[in-house]
């Protein structure tokens, strides 16, 4: 094994191996997808589409735009914790709402999503390095809101997490613990003393105490927004009580991420199907298109259209500024030519 490594790391690369293992991922999530759908049929999912309540799916909806909201709200912390505090609300909410609905559609968040970041905030004065910040922050906030979120709901139901990782429920308990507790020792670290992480001119101060549970408040505020959505959605029975489903929700998320694959396509939906065989298939599938739908595709149009709408207002502004080292007209000249016309 130790060979084995070493050879991939000299050969392949990091970057290689990073790849390899997100279309390992992808591979077998396609694989079980195959395996458990290949005898459903459409008719069935278009039934239990047409029998899911308005009441709930108009619910979900409103829900998952609360999470973009909650979104907008990573990159406007981050924007303080930078130190960039000239850029408003507005714009860190267009660079939230856009970089991450681009980038769950596409794939590869931090370059994708970084891309865009880097086109809306350079207007205002920001740098390359500045928007790796920003990145790094609410990247920052994902994961303490990720680790917030599965460490209690694992404590508390750890049978959830039995249901995706196969591990024993005391083992999957003592995994909630510890992350609980590298939690609070972190929120502990950072209140201790001003903690900086990077070198040279990349460095980012990390919040301090009250701030990080700030962050971690709207880390889990996100989370539990896209739960509640995906929960309104489910089918009406069995039952499944709503910390359980948020735990094979935010683990069934994180595999979708770690594949890097758009929208986490298939290893989210194969993780949520295996780890819920207790629904019908034809109406978890009308549930996950569903949610895609909402959580995906219609922030993805929404989000073109106004960077496509920003695009065209920067050109249209571009043009009627006059031209650089162009020099107005004198003033007879512009007499001589006011008289002529």
């Amino acid at each position: 094994m130790r060979r084995l490594w070493i050879f991939l790391r000299d050969k392949v690369g990091l970057h290689g191996l990073g790849l390899v293992l997100s279309l390992g991922i992808i591979a077998f999530a396609v694989v079980v997808l195959w395996n458990m759908l290949r005898g459903l049929e459409v008719s069935a999912v278009v039934e239990a589409l047409h029998a899911k309540s308005p009441v709930h799916v108009i619910a979900a909806f409103f829900l998952v735009a609360a999470a973009y909201l909650t979104l907008t709200f990573y990159d406007f912390f981050a924007l303080k914790t930078i130190g960039r505090n000239h850029v408003p609300y507005r714009v860190a909410a267009m660079a939230g709402f856009c970089s991450y609905s681009v980038g769950h559609n596409v794939g590869f968040t931090v370059f994708t999503g970084g891309s865009v970041r880097y086109r809306i905030y350079s207007a205002w004065g920001l740098s390359a390095i500045d928007v790796a910040k920003i990145c790094f922050v609410a990247g920052l906030t994902f994961w303490l809101g990720n680790i917030a979120v599965l460490g209690l709901g694992i404590i508390i139901h750890p049978e959830a997490a039995t249901a995706v990782d196969q591990l024993p429920p005391f083992v999957n308990r003592l995994i909630g613990c510890a992350a609980l507790a590298g939690l609070v020792g972190y929120v502990a670290w950072v209140s201790l003393a001003p903690r900086k992480i990077g070198r040279a001119n990349w460095y980012v101060t990390l919040p301090a105490g009250k701030l990080t549970l700030l962050q971690i408040g709207i880390g889990i505020l996100d989370l539990s927004l896209c739960a509640a959505a995906m929960y309104m959605l489910m089918p009406a029975s069995p039952y499944i009580d709503p910390i359980s489903l948020a735990v094979i929700f935010v683990t069934a998320t994180l595999l979708g991420f770690a594949s890097h694959a758009p929208g986490g396509l298939g290893v989210f939906d194969a993780a949520l199907l295996v780890a819920l065989p207790q629904f019908d298939k034809a109406e978890m599938i009308g549930a996950l298109l569903l949610f895609r739908l909402f959580y995906y595709i219609v922030p993805f149009g929404f989000s073109l259209i106004l960077l496509g709408t920003r695009e065209i207002g920067l050109s249209l502004k571009r043009r009627r500024l006059p031209a650089p080292g162009a020099e107005p007209p004198a003033a007879g000249e512009a007499g001589v030519k006011s008289a002529a016309e």
